[in-house]
């Protein structure tokens, strides 16, 4: 491998990682808003927490933290639940994720952390990964994160230079 095929490859991971945080805040974000709409009565830090919980399980990111071990414990039968209900209420959520764990699991695999197949496994089984679709090239998943980043103002995407050239915010 060249050098800079080496300082690409050094550079892509945190990347794709960066692109990895934000479907688990779109997922996050979904999750959330779902489960208010479910438990109208629900406590806002308790949502938060169980949104928060379900998408730690879908990613295999569980927060070992105390207070979330303790949650996770109490509430595993309303965590398994929304995992379980996640591709029918969410259907539109199945494709990010599917992507974002084949790149985790690329990512992991690149970077000597191992060839966990954990997630990928968990979220087959539950339904939301999606067996036939395309495994992503990096430009094809940070195209897809930029589009969802933007949509849940996440992220502010890109602009031309000419556009800002245009409206004279080049000094």
């Amino acid at each position: 491998m060249s050098e800079d095929t080496a300082a690409s490859q050094s550079q892509l991971i945190p990347v794709l990682r960066e692109g990895l945080s934000v479907v688990q805040m779109v997922v996050f974000k979904e999750l959330r808003t779902g489960l208010a709409l479910k438990l109208p009565a629900g406590e806002p830090s308790f949502i938060s927490m169980l949104a928060g919980a379900v998408t730690n399980e879908i990613f295999g990111t569980p927060n070992p933290e105390q207070r979330f071990v303790e949650f996770r414990r109490d509430n595993w039968g309303l965590i398994e639940q929304e995992l379980l209900s996640l591709p029918a209420e969410k259907p539109e959520l199945c494709a990010p994720i599917t992507d974002a764990l084949r790149v985790q699991a690329l990512c992991d695999s690149q970077e000597g952390l191992g060839d966990d197949p954990a997630p990928l496994t968990r979220a087959d089984a539950l339904g939301i990964l999606i067996r036939d679709r395309d495994v992503p090239l990096p430009s094809t998943f940070m195209t897809m994160v930029r589009d969802l980043g933007s949509q849940y103002n996440l992220i502010t995407p890109p602009v031309p230079t000419e556009t800002i050239q245009e409206q004279g915010q080049i000094h």
